[in-house]
C-alpha cells in the first residue's frame, strides 16, 4: 500500500510541474503587472482544466515507460468518467480527484495491456492502441458505479475539507506538520494534492491553491506559512552546518550547501537540505516539522494569505504579491525563523556531534577510490559511480525518479554502499521494505537517471 501511494505521489509530479509556468502566465497578464489579457487567459485556461491535465499527467507518470499512449487513455478515461456520471447525477463533481483516479486507472491498464496481441483480424488494435479502448470501456462501467457510490464519498470529502479549513490555526498547523513529516516516505505529495487542489470551493474551483489564484479572499492559508521556513529557516540551517563543519572541509561543504540553500530560498525546493539531517537526527527533523507547523499557525493568526504555483520560494513570493494579503509580514517572520533555525541547528550539531556534511570521521571522508575518467558529462560521471555503489546494474530491477529522488527496486540491498553513494553526490538514501531504495540527488535528478539508464543500456562504457 505504501509503495502504491508512493507511485501516485511520483506520478503527481508531472502535472504539478506545469503549474509554475501556468501561474507565471496568469499573474503576468493581470492588470497589476503587465496587463496583457490574452496572456492571463492562457494561464487561466490551464487552471480551468487542471483535472484533465492531472488525468493525462498521472497516467503518463503511472505507466512503466511514461508513454504518451497512457496519457491519451487518461484523457479519454477522464472525459468518459466525468460526463458519464454527470449524465446520471448532475450534482456529482469529482474535480481533481476524478483526474487522478482516471490517470491511475489508465496508467494501470496501460501497464497491463500495452503489449496485448489480438486475433489477426483485430490486429490493428493490438498493443498500445488497445489501451484507450479498454480504458473507455472500464470507465463506462466505473461511471455507472460511481454515480451511486460517489455522492456520499463527495459529501465526506467536502465535510473533511470544511473541517480542516474551519479548524483554523489547528488545521493549518497540523497540515504544516504532516507536510514535512511525510517527506521521508514521499507521501506529502498526496496530502498536498488534497489540500491544494480539492478542499474548499470558490466559483466552481476547488483547493487552496486553485482558489488563491481564482481570487478567493479566504484562500492562501495553507501556503503562506511555508515562506518563512523555505526562504529563511532552512537556509539558516545550512549556514549552521557550514559553520560547524571541520575547517579542512568547510570550503567544500560551503560550495555544496550554499547552492542548495539558495535553491530553497529562490524556488522553495527543500529536500536536498532536509535529507542532510533527517536521518542523522530524527529529533531535529521532528523539530523542523514542528517549526513549520508553528510558522503556518503564525501566518494564520496574523491573517496572512499568500500562495504559490510551485513552492514557497522568493520567485513565487514576489510574483504573487499583488494578490496576497499582508505578505510583507512574512519577511519579518522569516528573519525570526532564520535566527531560531540557526541557533537550534548550530548547538544541536555540536551538542550531539551530528555527522552533518564536513563532520564525518576522517576515514569516512577520505578518498580511497581510484577516480576513473568516464565518457560523458558530470551526470554520467555520477551515474557511473552510483551504479557501482548500488551493486552494479545487474542489482537494479527498476529505475525511476521523481522531482529530487531516484526511486529504485534493488535485487539485493546488502550490496548497496550508502556511504559511497553520499560520497559520490547523493544527499541521502532511504530504504522502504526489502527491495525499495530511494537516493536523494536534487533537482537535477532527471539527468542523473537518464545517464544511469544510458550506462545500463551500454550506450556508454561502464564496468
Amino acid at each position: 500500500m505504501l509503495n502504491f501511494f508512493q507511485i501516485i505521489g511520483k506520478a503527481l509530479m508531472l502535472p504539478i510541474a506545469v503549474l509554475p509556468a501556468v501561474a507565471l502566465l496568469l499573474r503576468l497578464g493581470q492588470p497589476d503587472l503587465l496587463d496583457i489579457p490574452f496572456v492571463a487567459s492562457a494561464g487561466s485556461a490551464i487552471f480551468a482544466n487542471l483535472a484533465l491535465i492531472f488525468a493525462i499527467g498521472v497516467a503518463v507518470g503511472f505507466s512503466k515507460d511514461n508513454n504518451g499512449a497512457a496519457g491519451l487513455a487518461g484523457a479519454i478515461g477522464y472525459l468518459v468518467l466525468t460526463e458519464g456520471t454527470k449524465a446520471i447525477d448532475e450534482s456529482i463533481n469529482m474535480a481533481i480527484l476524478g483526474g487522478i483516479l482516471s490517470g491511475v486507472i489508465a496508467g494501470g491498464l496501460y501497464n497491463r495491456f500495452h503489449t496485448i496481441k489480438l486475433p489477426e483480424w483485430l490486429g490493428f488494435f493490438s498493443g498500445r492502441r488497445f489501451v484507450p479502448i479498454i480504458t473507455a470501456a472500464t470507465m463506462i462501467v466505473l461511471a455507472g458505479l460511481l454515480s451511486v457510490l460517489w455522492p456520499p464519498i463527495q459529501a465526506g470529502i467536502n465535510a473533511l475539507g470544511e473541517w480542516i479549513i474551519n479548524a483554523g490555526v489547528l488545521g493549518v498547523g497540523v497540515f504544516g506538520f504532516l507536510n514535512r513529516i511525510l517527506i521521508p516516505i514521499g507521501l506529502h505529495h498526496v496530502l498536498n494534492s488534497l489540500v491544494w487542489f480539492v478542499f474548499g470551493e470558490f466559483n466552481g474551483v476547488t483547493g487552496d491553491l486553485n482558489r488563491f489564484f481564482a481570487g478567493d479572499p479566504s484562500a492562501g492559508i495553507f501556503m503562506a506559512g511555508f515562506f518563512p521556513v523555505m526562504m529563511f529557516g532552512l537556509p539558516a540551517a545550512a549556514l549552521a552546518m557550514i559553520l560547524t563543519a571541520k575547517k579542512s572541509q568547510r570550503k567544500i561543504v560551503a560550495g555544496l550547501l550554499i547552492s542548495i540553500a539558495f535553491t530553497s530560498f529562490l524556488t522553495g525546493v527543500t529536500e536536498p537540505i532536509e535529507f542532510t539531517f533527517m536521518f542523522l537526527s530524527p529529533i531535529l527533523f521532528v523539530i523542523h516539522a514542528l517549526l513549520t507547523a508553528s510558522s503556518m499557525a503564525f501566518a494564520y493568526l496574523l491573517d496572512i494569505h499568500h500562495g504559490f504555483g510551485f513552492s514557497a520560494g522568493a520567485i513565487d513570493f514576489f510574483l504573487n504579491l499583488g494578490i496576497a494579503q499582508r505578505p510583507w509580514l512574512l519577511l519579518g517572520i522569516g528573519i525570526g525563523y532564520g535566527v531560531i533555525y540557526f541557533i537550534i541547528f548550530y548547538f544541536a550539531i555540536l551538542k550531539f556531534n551530528l555527522k552533518t556534511p564536513g563532520r564525518e570521521d576522517d576515514e569516512d571522508i577520505s578518498n580511497h577510490d581510484h577516480q576513473q575518467v568516464i565518457p560523458g558529462d558530470k551526470y554520467h560521471q555520477m551515474a557511473f559511480y552510483f551504479l557501482e555503489d548500488l551493486g552494479g546494474k545487474e542489482n537494479i530491477a527498476t529505475l525511476d525518479h521523481c522531482a529530487t529522488r531516484l526511486r529504485l527496486k534493488i535485487n539485493d540491498l546488502s550490496k548497496v554502499n550508502e556511504a559511497k553513494l553520499k560520497k559520490h553526490g547523493a544527499k541521502g538514501t532511504m530504504k522502504l521494505g526489502n527491495t525499495s531504495l530511494q537516493v536523494i540527488v536534487g533537482t537535477d535528478v532527471e539527468f542523473v537517471a537518464n545517464a544511469m539508464q544510458d550506462l545500463m543500456n551500454n550506450k556508454h562504457s561502464a564496468s
